[in-house]
């Protein structure tokens, strides 16, 4: 069977030990996002947890996946977006998934019951021979059908079954045989994490935020998001290597690796700073701070670890000022997503107790 996760203390709380986190002042409905995961455990058999469990069903597609950007506690609009449907982006299908089993754990309703196993059907059918999940399923072209890391998806899949293979609430409903399915995808998932760590000069580095689904190679998405390592993405990708308890010896070194090479990449003595151009619009820039908090670019050079700042028009600069206002404004080129990670493991990449 799978391990427990033992590493819940750098982030990404596992879904199954949700129940315990902090309850939400319930004066107000909930908005749709992850703090549906943290309410009481009695509120999920609730008339208004129902209520939003109704509505979540009615998203669920034929092929029993759900669309994302979607508030999925309100009923579906005539115009939705068909385009939006069946993903595992921004939480899609994973997140209903999980607040629906609380629901069904809370309520025995077997409408819920029945929509888990149906989204977990559709979640197990989506992943590829090789252990990824694109991004969308069923397939339907393009960057969508990439091995897909970016925004944590492929992550989130393989941490909402990890939970399922375990058989603790609010899964344990699930059959023994959608457990050991989860187990398996689980064990395949993580062989294709430690199949795509790129190396460079023969050390192991980070992850890509795509991959080509048949050759594996780094893959582009978006006309700004090239083949390149991610000082985001990659830090999911370590979180979840690290819940693993009692890891392989290749679990271990793919840790490690990471780990040094978010140490070697960081950027130092420089802030991200909003302010005012001549023209009295907002912007951002890069500006000198010495002894300023690390930084990671969203994208490093392949072959030089060099970060890259790439706006539409797809041509890769040493500088955030040389992308177009719009894309500073509008994406994440640099941030200190790393710099939690590393303030919680020892130098070996065990966590700091």
């Amino acid at each position: 069977m799978i391990s427990r996760p033992c590493l819940s203390a750098l982030g990404a709380l596992p879904l199954s030990l949700a129940l315990a986190a902090p309850v939400i002042a319930a004066e107000a409905p909930p908005t749709w996002n992850a703090a549906v995961l943290t309410r009481a455990e009695a509120w999920y058999a609730s008339p208004e947890a129902r209520r939003i469990a109704d509505n979540v069903l009615r998203h669920q597609s034929i092929e029993g996946g759900w669309p994302k950007n979607t508030p999925l506690g309100d009923p579906p609009r005539p115009d939705a977006d068909p385009g939006l449907a069946n993903t595992f982006d921004n939480q899609a299908t994973t997140l209903p998934l999980a607040f629906l089993a609380r629901v069904a754990t809370a309520t025995g309703d077997p409408a819920y019951v029945v929509a888990v196993q149906r989204g977990l059907d559709y979640v197990l059918a989506a992943q590829y021979p090789n252990g990824g999940w694109p991004q969308y399923y069923p397939l339907r072209g393009g960057y969508h059908d990439h091995v897909t890391f970016n925004d944590d998806a492929m992550i989130r899949v393989m941490r909402l079954l990890r939970h399922v293979a375990s058989g603790r609430p609010p899964y344990a409903f699930i059959d023994d045989t959608r457990r050991s399915r989860a187990e398996t995808a689980v064990r395949q998932g993580v062989d294709l994490i430690l199949k795509t760590q790129v190396r460079q000069n023969g050390r192991l580095t980070a992850w890509c935020a795509q991959y080509d689904a048949q050759t594996l190679a780094p893959a582009w998405a978006r006309r700004f998001e090239p083949p390149s390592l991610s000082g985001s993405e990659s830090v999911g990708v370590v979180r979840f290597l690290m819940e693993i308890d009692h890891p392989s010896p290749q679990v271990t070194a793919a840790i490690e690796g990471a780990l040094d090479w978010f140490r070697v990449s960081a950027i130092h003595d420089t802030r991200l700073e909003d302010y005012i151009d001549p023209e009295g619009r907002p912007d951002k820039r890069l500006a000198a701070a010495p002894g300023a908090a690390p930084l990671w670019a969203r994208f490093y050079d392949l072959a030089t670890n060099q970060p890259i700042y790439m706006g539409r028009d797809s041509v890769p600069h040493g500088d955030l000022a040389a992308i177009e206002r719009e894309r500073r404004l509008g994406y994440a080129y640099i941030g200190e997503w790393p710099a939690a990670l590393l303030r919680s493991t020892r130098p070996t990449g065990t966590p700091v107790p």
